[in-house]
């Protein structure tokens, strides 16, 4: 389906036109900075590290974007991922350029994440062309981990999950870590359960600068965007800045699966004296998108793996019945500041999401067609979810003797209000049932509150020995108040809490400048879900939290040949949460858990004159105890294996990542076969080519190499005949980037 995009071109054409006016008066000097001026200022900022304090949750490498000349490049800057040498928990760190010159300008943070060993991802309508649909971690499953903007948890408050689609874009991601682990007690969040994915936004460049980027590709997908860098504003204390504005449109790989995304991001900092910085970002984005549900096999024979939805307005599958429109912000103020031998850090911060969804009853065509209105008109669903978060988080560290003392908690509210109602699309979208009250499905207020406090000590036990002990005490509660609740249909007025302390041990060994080995003990935790309360007394549910008791061990290797990690866990998962139905009552209970273990490596290793091989592998095992049988979604192992090369003005990759058996549901059915899929980048550097421009580079880029189009996932069932539904792989694509820094 073609759909013009030509009013939102314009938006970003404009703002690249005004922003090459400024040039043009003199505002904006043209010859502000030479490249080998940004090279000697990225040079001058070394990599940092956090240590707890307001950055990621755990100890984290943040790596610099590397200006690459022959022969000067290191295997840590080729890394696609790598452990940094200070972790004390199995962890890979995704850089800049993977996420620059290897992932898709349209990805998500999804997108990049799944080369890292034990995670398995695929976006069915095309990379970070619709939300991501079944990132596993371990095979922890999407709610089942931490995902944080620059160290903030955010997400659903009903069952902690995230939409890939509806906040940040590629080009305002500088990094991402994967800690598959519930870290110490420093590390925040609802879903410590299963791991974090840290999201780490760029930084405004030193130097001020103007960069416009374009790209196009297969389905008709195209990217428009600029960034504006401030520089140092030393007449403002040493201001720095950066604003981008970013136009995403694509048919996407499904039939009639459009999408049309636009983003705002800025992040100022503000230096305050030597020991003080404050800095402010905002996320804006606005996103159109229609979705499918997966298709049967049937649908699959018949039309083709590609098939989403339909171009007739006559059945419930037809796209102008099935889309989304979304509205996201994501705000933070960031103090940090150096006081009497503390290190304080707070961070005030809000992100509300606006969802409007459509759909037809049944888009995979089970039901048919009738409402009171006529028998042949189109019955669907319109549905309203709209929520914000505001929250806090305080950390606070000073040096204690022989070691450090960290202390500090999060407070979060996040409200919400719940609608969904029947509705007759052949009739405009009236409600199709008399009186009113019979065609709500739901009307829902809920509201989570979420707090944590910490106190960890770090102790120096010799030069190269850190063992680093504490506890988080967590206290989540949840409220519902609802007129129509959801499955019940009846109203409620409902609340609980729950609490837990989480301990934490780990040990840190540095064997010597480029070799570090760790061991942790900790719990982890996950709050039961909104669901528990779809019932008519959830007062006899009774349900504990989830948690986990992990153990791992490991090993990491950094140096300018070599990158090196292995780990083993095993994390014994208990207080599952069950359903069962009592005549017309639905009642959740614990009951049993499960064992997940495995071993999990990943290197870089140069060859010669600028290749170096990369890999990495996991074996997986996630179990139900007493049965023994594999969890949903959770692959046996995971691999992957590329070449890469690195020369002056040249930069290539060919990464292949393979994805192991899995079962699509439980009790080992829907089995699902292995898959492999290959990546093919390649980049290169025009310097100077005109004297306005530092430099332009172009990048060519292939997804799915072999175009493997087989069923990957299991999408659910349909609601009519329970006949399973599927995702498939989509199709080879191609991409071509032109970015320009002026």
């Amino acid at each position: 389906m073609n759909r013009p995009h030509a009013a939102r071109r314009s938006m970003l054409a404009t703002a690249v036109a005004t922003a090459l006016g400024l040039m043009t008066a003199g505002l904006l000097p043209a010859g502000a900075a030479s490249a080998a001026d940004v090279a000697d200022a990225a040079a001058a900022t070394p990599p940092t590290t956090t240590t707890g304090t307001m950055g990621s949750n755990t100890r984290i490498v943040q790596l610099k974007k590397v200006e690459v000349k022959a022969g000067t490049e290191t295997t840590g800057d080729q890394a696609p991922s790598q452990a940094s040498l200070v972790a004390t928990e199995p962890q890979s760190i995704i850089g800049s350029r993977y996420i620059e010159n290897v992932a898709a300008s349209t990805a998500n943070y999804s997108d990049i994440v799944k080369i890292a060993p034990s995670v398995s991802d695929v976006d069915p309508n095309g990379p970070g062309l619709m939300e991501s649909q079944g990132l596993s971690v371990r095979g922890f499953q999407n709610g089942e981990y931490n995902v944080t903007f620059d160290g903030i948890p955010w997400g659903d408050s009903n069952d902690f999950t995230q939409h890939s689609t509806s906040y940040f874009m590629p080009q305002d991601i500088g990094q991402v870590t994967i800690d598959r682990g519930p870290g110490s007690a420093r590390t925040l969040g609802n879903a410590t359960f299963g791991g974090t994915l840290s999201v780490d936004s760029k930084d405004p460049e030193p130097v001020m600068g103007i960069n416009p980027f374009f790209s196009v590709g297969s389905f008709n997908t195209q990217v428009e965007g600029l960034r504006f860098d401030t520089g140092t504003m030393n007449q403002y204390g040493g201001t720095t800045a950066y604003f981008s504005a970013k136009n995403l449109s694509s048919d996407g790989y499904l039939t009639n699966a459009a999408l049309d995304r636009q983003n705002f991001f800025t992040k100022i900092v503000q230096p305050l004296g030597e020991n003080t910085t404050l800095t402010f970002a905002s996320n804006l984005t606005r996103l159109h998108q229609n979705v499918s549900l997966g298709a049967t096999r049937a649908q699959i024979e018949q039309y083709g793996p590609d098939y989403g939805l339909s171009a007739d307005p006559t059945s419930q599958s037809f796209y102008g019945y099935n889309f989304d429109k979304i509205t996201t912000d994501f705000e933070y103020l960031d103090l940090e500041t150096r006081w009497d031998g503390w290190n304080i850090g707070d961070k005030l911060y809000t992100y509300g999401y606006r969802h409007k969804g459509y759909n037809g009853s049944d888009p995979n065509g089970e039901q048919p067609n009738g409402t009171v209105y006529g028998p042949n008109d189109v019955p669907g669903q319109r549905m309203r979810m709209d929520y914000r978060s505001v929250g806090d988080i305080l950390r606070l560290s000073h040096d204690l003797g022989p070691g450090e003392i960290h202390l500090g908690g999060w407070a979060d509210r996040q409200t919400n209000h719940r609608l969904q109602y029947e509705i007759d699309w052949s009739n405009g979208g009236a409600l199709n049932a008399v009186p009113t009250s019979a065609a709500i499905d739901r009307l829902m207020n809920d509201s989570l509150t979420d707090m944590q406090t910490y106190a960890e000590y770090e102790w120096h036990a010799t030069d190269k020995l850190d063992i680093t002990g504490g506890a988080k005490y967590v206290n989540f509660r949840r409220t519902l108040d609802a007129q129509v609740n959801q499955k019940t249909g009846l109203p409620i007025h409902y609340a609980q809490t729950w609490t837990r302390a989480l301990p934490s041990v780990d040990m840190h060994y540095g064997l010597s400048d480029h070799w570090s080995a760790y061991a942790q003990w900790a719990k982890g935790f996950l709050a039961p879900n909104l669901n528990t309360f779809y019932t008519a007394d959830p007062a006899a549910n009774q349900v504990k939290p989830e948690g986990t008791t992990n153990e791992q061990i490991g090993t990491a290797w950094n140096s300018d040949g070599l990158t090196l990690s292995f780990d083993a866990y095993h994390i014994d998962f208990n207080n599952k949460i069950e359903s069962r139905k009592i005549g017309t009552v639905t009642q959740y209970y614990n009951a049993g858990g499960a064992i997940y273990k495995g071993v999990e490596g990943e290197a870089t290793v140069a060859i010669a004159d600028g290749f170096s091989v990369y890999a990495n592998a996991s074996l997986n095992d996630a179990k139900v105890k007493g049965t023994n049988e594999w969890l949903p979604n959770a692959p046996n192992r995971t691999a992957a294996l590329g070449l890469l090369f690195d020369s002056g003005p040249w930069s290539l990759s060919l990464i292949d990542k393979y994805v192991g058996v899995r079962y699509g549901d439980s009790g080992q059915t829907q089995r699902l076969g292995g898959y492999a899929s290959a990546d093919f980048a390649a980049s290169y550097a025009f310097m100077h080519p005109l004297q306005a421009m530092k430099d332009v580079e172009v990048t060519f880029k292939v997804a799915n190499l072999g175009d493997n189009k087989s069923i990957y996932a299991l999408a659910g069932y349909t609601s009519q005949d329970n006949n399973p539904l599927y995702w498939t792989i989509p199709e080879r694509s191609f991409e071509l980037d032109v970015s320009a820094h002026l």
